[in-house]
């Protein structure tokens, strides 16, 4: 039966990662393998040895983690659709002006870098790809343009505790902490940058054409108050999150929650004088209806997937072959999680490490290193990280095209940041998995039960 469920698995990844040549959504794919593989699971509970209360408390607790993470990202695309509502991006956008490719490079990058920490990865992709697509007009400029801004919203986001899902799910499940994870990994994710800038710089000449914009377009629904005002709510309020973690030790999701609150509130009396159609299009009702719901699903369904093989056990055996093949070095197998990620989504392998890992403590070197290798390694392929899925359907990049001009680039980001990081880390005491780390999962299985009688 464990095989089986294993088979569902890999299956349902298959048709994930086919996505756009079956042209079926993967969120639906993501559903039916996460509903499915808990199905069989409790057809076949007496091959495990868990007793149906048992299992009903298990997925009880793995939904309530589920939970967590969802409630934070929808709070956070709430708060990003606001500001983008109310056109708060100009900000930036109104703020580009040189022409010359590689000055335009290094401000899009580096906008693109901070960005993506501030907010996370995927806005940052989704308003970088926006921006690209207005101002300029040569494809293969915005090919190439739009691959870098990848490289760099992800290197962003893996140094920052709410800058990609990745990290999200390491801090809410309190394996990182907010402060650390940025003392540790923020060098490394620089460097995952600019050694890809630097090259690149070598081999770009001339000036790109842009297309001209004009700041008083009538399509402004916002005035200039307005913009700004929002744009720094929203700023301010996703930045309170972590500060909320640390003053109350309350999750992250419930000071993303009170933020949203807040913004609501403020946004509702900033139009209450408004007509009724136009205060629904600039408040939380007219943001909620931009959200893209179809992600939530996916890492419902995804996470649900992933903890059915917690239950199981296979995690656990995953584990152990990693941690004696490799002798424990976290180096390695943060490397390989890293490349891994780049053709199966990072989501489900950060899910994975988690449950595989369970004793390694709080900013242990290895969590750090797995933050930095699981949000940068999906920058080797599109189809390898949120933001490089969002960048695809806004410019409409060729795989094979991105492969050829990109890959080589984003490696040797990858591995120049990764050898930084060990450079900074090969002499702290925590540099190899604790053997006592990898356990039997199906045992825990009980221990928790009981411990819950």
């Amino acid at each position: 039966m464990e095989l089986f469920i294993i088979g569902i698995f890999i299956i349902g990844y298959i048709f994930i990662t086919l996505e756009h040549v079956i042209k079926v959504d993967k969120a639906s794919t993501a559903l039916v393998t996460g509903v499915a593989c808990w199905a069989f699971i409790a057809l076949g509970m007496d091959s495990f040895g868990i007793r149906l209360v048992e299992m009903k408390y298990e997925l009880h607790s793995h939904v309530g983690h589920i939970s967590e993470i969802l409630f934070f990202l929808l709070g956070a695309m709430t708060i990003v659709e606001l500001v983008d509502i109310h056109q708060g991006f100009k900000i930036i956008t109104d703020r580009i002006t040189t022409n010359n490719r590689v000055k335009l490079l290094w401000v899009l990058c580096i906008v693109a870098f901070f960005f993506s920490a501030v907010l996370d990865n995927l806005t940052a992709a989704i308003v970088m790809g926006a921006l690209l697509s207005k101002i300029m007009k040569d494809k293969y400029d915005l090919w190439f343009f739009g691959g870098m801004v990848i490289i760099a919203a992800n290197a962003g986001g893996a140094w920052s505790p709410i800058g990609d899902v990745t990290t999200i799910m390491l801090w809410i499940k309190g394996k990182i902490t907010a402060i650390n994870i940025i003392q540790s990994t923020l060098i490394p994710s620089i460097i995952c940058i600019v050694v890809p800038l630097l090259y690149a710089s070598i081999k770009l000449k001339g000036n790109v054409s842009l297309i001209s914009i004009d700041p008083d377009s009538k399509n402004n629904i916002t005035t200039s108050f307005e913009r700004n005002f929002v744009f720094l709510l929203g700023v301010l309020g996703l930045l309170f999150v972590p500060i909320f973690k640390l003053v109350t030790d309350l999750p992250p999701y419930m000071g993303m929650l009170f933020s949203l609150g807040v913004i609501w509130i403020i946004t509702e009396l900033l139009h209450r004088n408004k007509s009724y159609e136009k205060r629904k299009k600039l408040t939380v009702i007219g943001a909620v209806k931009k959200i893209d719901i179809l992600t939530i699903f996916f890492f419902l369904g995804i996470l649900l997937a992933v903890h059915s093989l917690q239950t199981i056990g296979t995690l656990a055996d995953i584990a152990d072959y990693l941690t004696e093949t490799f002798n424990g070095d976290i180096f390695i197998i943060n490397i390989i999680i890293g490349v891994l990620s780049a053709v199966v989504d990072n989501v489900p392998l950060v899910a994975g490490a988690i449950e595989m890992y369970p004793k390694e403590f709080t900013d242990s070197s290895f969590w750090e290193f797995l933050a930095y290798c699981a949000g940068t390694g999906g920058s080797l392929l599109i189809i390898g990280s949120a933001a490089g899925v969002a960048m695809m359907g806004i410019l409409k990049i060729d795989f094979f095209w991105y492969l050829r001009k990109i890959t080589l680039l984003a490696l040797l980001g990858y591995f120049s940041g990764a050898f930084v990081y060990w450079a900074m880390n090969k002499n702290e005491p925590d540099t190899k998995l604790k053997s006592e780390s990898v356990i039997d999962m199906k045992q825990e299985i009980n221990n928790n039960f009981i411990y819950s009688i």
